[in-house]
């Protein structure tokens, strides 16, 4: 019996050891994390709160930028319009004061004609009015008969008629010219003054002008300005969302340490009753040696579909499909911006082809991103992220937090957001900077 109590106190003191010891610590650095976790979640949803009023300035500074070009068209179809009224009044002015040259030779002829023939009306006359009697008798005595005297003060009379008709006409006719000239002359002020106006005109349309051009610059730099915050707040975003992944990680790890000594000290509790139920049951058990029982697990390997790649670490997201844009500066295809840095590949694939993640890794971005569209952007340690852009709507398969394993489908092609055309857009970035995918893949 000695020897049996002296068995199982060894035994008591080994089951004793092996109890757990720090349990209460661990837990204390869990709910530690997910205090952490918890301020990044407003962390996250102060970021997305300020990256949606920045896209919200943004369509509008665009809408206004819009509105404001359509004003400036406008305006400058208006000075079109002026330019052409202006042309018209030109030729207008050139045809009055040709009008007015003409119509002042003829008033000079005119005159000279009228003051010609006042000259010779003057003195015929001043013959008739001053010696009128005379002559009248001189010519009217000379006749040789009565019907020869009646011929000639018939004579006389239409002279003196004719003359007095001619002076008349030759007055009308001056003060009509007179009076065309004064209205030509006030027609070529009129003019002179509608050119004025629309010199005026022109003035004020050009400094309108002008201020559509500064609200289109102004415009130019809110749009600038809004896309700039929010590129910050998308890289906040993956920054929150990269730290969020590795304290959950961190707190899987904690778990799965606390489950391991559970599962050690629950062992350990069962070697210790099997111990005292043995040394119990008969003398014979403290010689024999203590019967463990051991347990074994199968671990299961997650199917993933088999997809090959090239030569580099990485598996090409959609195999060998051609590469339509590669990394680079270049002419956006949408915004025509120049010298614009294509920060990843463009692969050539139809709506609906299967992406696969490049490498096993954490997702910490799978939704809209910005001019990415649906985007999926997997966190493989160490700084490196890969992105995969412009999913088509529906088209992820994964969610943010998700372990996903080499070559895994994780989403379908699309062309959402900044896109021309269905296809996928893939980067490499190291510690959030993009680097040329080629070498890796």
């Amino acid at each position: 019996m000695k020897k049996i109590a002296a068995g199982m106190a060894v035994i008591l003191l080994a089951v004793t050891m092996f109890g757990p010891s720090d349990g209460y610590a661990k837990k204390t650095s869990v709910a530690e994390i997910d205090k952490q976790l918890k301020q990044l979640q407003q962390e996250v949803q102060a970021a997305k709160a300020a990256q949606e009023k920045a896209d919200s300035r943004n369509q509008e500074a665009k809408h206004y930028k819009n509105k404001t070009t359509l004003n400036l068209d406008y305006v400058l179809g208006q000075i079109a319009q002026v330019k052409g009224e202006m042309t018209t009044i030109s030729g207008k002015i050139a045809s009055t004061e040709k009008s007015l040259t003409v119509t002042a030779t003829e008033l000079d002829e005119a005159e000279a004609r009228v003051a010609s023939r006042e000259k010779l009306l003057e003195s015929r006359v001043r013959l008739m009015y001053t010696d009128g009697a005379v002559s009248y008798l001189d010519v009217l005595l000379s006749s040789t008969s009565f019907s020869d005297f009646l011929d000639r003060a018939d004579s006389l009379k239409m002279i003196v008629d004719q003359d007095q008709d001619l002076l008349v006409q030759h007055k009308l006719d001056k003060q009509t010219v007179i009076t065309k000239k004064q209205e030509l002359e006030g027609q070529y002020a009129t003019a002179k003054q509608l050119y004025t106006d629309l010199e005026a005109q022109r003035s004020m349309l050009k400094e309108k002008e002008a201020e559509k051009q500064e609200l289109i610059a102004y415009y130019d730099e809110e749009i600038q300005n809004s896309e700039v915050i929010s590129a910050e707040q998308d890289a906040k975003l993956v920054e929150l969302a990269s730290t969020r992944s590795s304290l959950e990680a961190q707190k899987d790890k904690l778990k799965a340490e606390e489950a391991a000594r559970r599962a050690a000290a629950a062992k350990a509790e069962a070697q210790r009753r099997a111990a005292i139920a043995a040394a119990k049951a008969a003398e014979a058990a403290l010689a024999a040696k203590a019967s463990k029982s051991s347990g074994g697990g199968s671990s299961s390997v997650a199917s993933v579909e088999e997809y090959s790649g090239g030569d580099g670490p990485y598996l090409r997201p959609v195999g060998y499909a051609r590469i339509s844009s590669p990394f680079g500066y270049r002419t956006h295809p949408v915004t025509h911006e120049v010298g614009k840095l294509h920060t990843g590949i463009d692969f050539a694939v139809p709506q609906g082809t299967s992406i696969h993640a490049a490498d096993s890794g954490t997702v910490v971005v799978a939704r809209w991103y910005s001019g990415y569209g649906y985007c999926v952007i997997i966190d493989h340690g160490g700084g490196v992220w890969t992105l995969y852009g412009h999913i088509r709507e529906g088209g992820i398969r994964v969610s943010e937090g998700d372990r996903v394993e080499r070559g895994q489908t994780i989403a379908e092609s699309g062309s959402t957001g900044r896109s021309t055309g269905p296809h996928l857009h893939f980067e490499v970035r190291i510690n959030g900077k993009p680097v040329n995918p080629m070498p890796y893949l």
